[in-house]
């Protein structure tokens, strides 16, 4: 059996650069604050020698480590499919090919149509070393994809739009942005939520028109608490959008016509710190409901 030699090579040494952080009048002193500057070569170069010392501490596990690889590999089902579910006119799924590491999204007109391939996540991640597609929102009139890929890894989304019928991008490229997308039921509007750029926090909710630049989105709403996060969604009856702000144990809804996507947005049922709500609209017969579940 293998040992673990620390000896192997010299770990890196981390400088101590004290600053002084105060917070509601307590003062804590961080040593190693200036590592959260991502870009700093300074940062880049210490990081660079942990992975050479891992690599040279771990270098006698290498066979060891392809044997797990293989053998964990080998129980796993490479051609895996996820459960189809029903959308307007098509089935959706997610499948995976054999020796291709990223699945394709799909669909299939029902009831027994030819499989149409939506997106590819293994052409988009070519000369990429990380890949993720972590949104895809189908426009209602089912002829346009919108998504959301993230090619670093900091949840920091770029999303692009795609014509179904042709296959042809269109030339919006969103950037900067979350994973969280919406459409008003034009197909022409999308709604989708930006991040505060030092915290993450989704704190911005801004509106698309296709053919616009995003310079010129609108800022539909802000969240000024920076305890709460907010997002932008559907009802399943399609017939609003909601924008909600979500605290650990309140949450409020504001909602907009999707049919008029460039109308002020009502506020719903307030935030409650004892209460929570789930918002729910459906469409019975001629009349429509609308559920509070508190």
């Amino acid at each position: 059996m293998s040992v673990l030699r620390a000896d192997a090579a010299e770990p890196p040494l981390t400088k101590r650069s004290p600053t002084r952080l105060e917070t509601h009048g307590v003062v804590r002193v961080d040593d190693y604050y200036w590592l959260r500057e991502r870009e700093r070569g300074e940062v880049i170069d210490y990081l660079h020698a942990e992975n050479t010392y891992t690599d040279a501490v771990m270098a006698q596990t290498e066979a060891l480590q392809d044997t797990l690889f293989e053998e964990i590999k080998a129980r796993i089902n490479q051609t895996d499919m996820s459960v189809p579910y029903r959308e307007g006119d098509f089935t959706y799924y997610r499948r995976y090919e054999d020796s291709r590491e990223y699945p394709l999204h799909c669909r299939r007109p029902e009831p027994t149509g030819p499989e149409e391939v939506l997106l590819d996540v293994n052409e988009l991640a070519e000369g990429h070393d990380f890949c993720q597609v972590s949104a895809r929102e189908v426009s209602p009139d089912q002829r346009l994809l919108a998504y959301a890929t993230d090619f670093e890894g900091r949840r920091i989304h770029t999303v692009r739009v795609k014509c179904l019928t042709t296959g042809v991008h269109h030339d919006d490229t969103l950037t900067g942005v979350t994973s969280n997308l919406a459409w008003a039921n034009d197909s022409l509007t999308l709604f989708y939520t930006r991040q505060d750029p030092t915290t993450l926090r989704w704190s911005r909710i801004y509106r698309h028109r296709l053919g616009t630049p995003q310079a010129e989105d609108v800022l539909v709403y802000e969240e000024p608490d920076d305890t709460f996060n907010c997002s932008v969604g559907t009802s399943r009856s399609k017939r609003y959008l909601l924008i909600g702000s979500h605290q650990t144990v309140s949450s409020e809804y504001r909602y907009l016509d999707a049919d008029q996507p460039e109308a002020h947005s009502g506020c719903s049922w307030p935030e409650s710190e004892t209460t929570s709500i789930t918002l729910t609209t459906s469409a019975i017969g001629s009349t429509s409901a609308r559920t509070v579940t508190l």
